[in-house]
């Protein structure tokens, strides 16, 4: 980790928080958790706000500890909004980072390897140096994503696409019967920059870096950042698959396509792939749900993106982390995280809240279409990590 903490720059933020409210949408309470009795979470998950809520309030039933819930509105800067609690002796006992984020907090985070709930997951956040200081809950998955009820049509079962002649021997066999299906195109893609870039450019290249790998081997990702390097040969395999994608997509959606277009297209069941991770399932069964249930509310799957024989894991990983700080009521907070990983508070987080569970032996599904896909993969223990957030 590197540590940024600029103090000059930081006071200044730290004043603007303090007289701004950085825009969270409650006060911090008085009392940050140094009483056996209060703990303090920062949220930054805004659209979940009432159910994190409900499961603090769960907690309260069952411990009798109290969980003050601190959540931050959509596009707040959370980094700067710590560092305002930090410097001015107000720092929740459990704070939210996204990967990035941590390299703010070197040396202040509480190293949770020894808790039960880190040997029921593969997406906590380890660091090399100051080991599991975060915990996840919920998780996101990227593959190829595909319509189910057009793939059974065609007399395609998504279980034979293990690699490239495989993908390409369904792509063709879609083609051609595109105007029986009612396709558009075989599959959704675009490298649009000012839209799509960063799909293509972060997400669709993080199969690159960690298709087919165990969640700790970071190979390519070190290749890339010890000078650039790459392996030939796994990148020109790579760039074959991205070839078909190229040749199969809705030209229209190449070169000037939107996000919110490239997900209507498979919404509405004129994609039969679509290269988004599992975060468009909200979107299916929310803005685009009309679409959605005019082309029968179809089932989802996923395949690896399998550019090489045998490549038989999706990417999956935590967005954000909860950590524990080491001058918080650190033995309160570790002990609200190991409930939240536990039976009750899982039914919360995943039927209230959507989460899809990052944890094994979870037997909650969320109503999110991906859901179930994922939780396959990850019981099966069929996943890759994201590395691409460390470039």
């Amino acid at each position: 980790m590197k540590k940024h903490l600029v103090y000059p720059l930081v006071f200044v933020l730290a004043l603007m928080c303090i007289t701004a409210g950085c825009g969270k949408t409650e006060e911090v309470p008085q009392e940050t958790g140094m009483a056996t009795g209060s703990i303090s979470l920062l949220n930054i998950k805004s659209e979940v706000a009432p159910q994190i809520k409900t499961l603090a309030e769960q907690y309260k039933n069952e411990t009798g500890i109290t969980v003050n819930v601190i959540s931050v509105e959509s596009g707040v800067d959370v980094q700067a909004t710590l560092k305002g609690y930090y410097l001015s002796d107000q720092m929740p006992d459990i704070i939210a980072c996204e990967s990035a984020g941590f390299g703010n907090w070197e040396g202040l985070l509480v190293d949770m390897k020894d808790q039960n709930w880190a040997g029921r997951t593969d997406a906590a956040y380890v660091d090399p140096t100051y080991g599991t200081i975060g915990f996840p809950y919920t998780t996101e998955a990227i593959g190829l994503a595909y319509n189910a009820d057009i793939l059974s049509k065609a007399g395609i079962d998504p279980k034979s696409i293990t690699g490239p002649a495989s993908m390409k021997k369904a792509f063709e066999t879609l083609e051609s019967k595109k105007t029986q299906l009612g396709l558009k195109a075989v599959i959704g893609y675009s490298a649009e920059p000012e839209n799509l870039g960063w799909s293509a450019g972060s997400h669709i290249f993080g199969a690159y870096i960690d298709s087919g790998l165990s969640r700790t081997d970071t190979t390519y990702i070190d290749m890339l950042n010890d000078g650039g390097g790459i392996d030939d040969k796994r990148f020109s395999d790579y760039a074959q698959m991205i070839g078909l994608f190229n040749e199969y997509s809705d030209p229209d959606l190449l070169t000037t396509g939107t996000y919110d277009e490239q997900v209507m297209g498979f919404a509405s069941g004129k994609y039969a792939f679509i290269t988004q991770g599992s975060w468009i399932g909200a979107i299916l069964t929310g803005a685009d749900s009309g679409e959605y249930q005019k082309a029968g509310s179809f089932e989802v799957g996923m395949v690896p993106y399998c550019f090489q024989d045998g490549m038989d894991t999706i990417l999956t990983s935590a967005p954000s982390w909860w950590a524990v700080s080491k001058e918080g009521n650190v033995d309160a907070a570790l002990a609200f995280l190991q409930w939240c990983s536990e039976d009750n508070a899982q039914k919360i987080l995943v039927e209230q809240a959507g989460f899809v569970s990052p944890f094994k032996d979870c037997k909650y599904v969320a109503s999110d279409p991906f859901a179930p896909v994922i939780a396959s993969f990850i019981s099966s223990g069929k996943t890759s990590s994201w590395h691409w957030t460390r470039r």
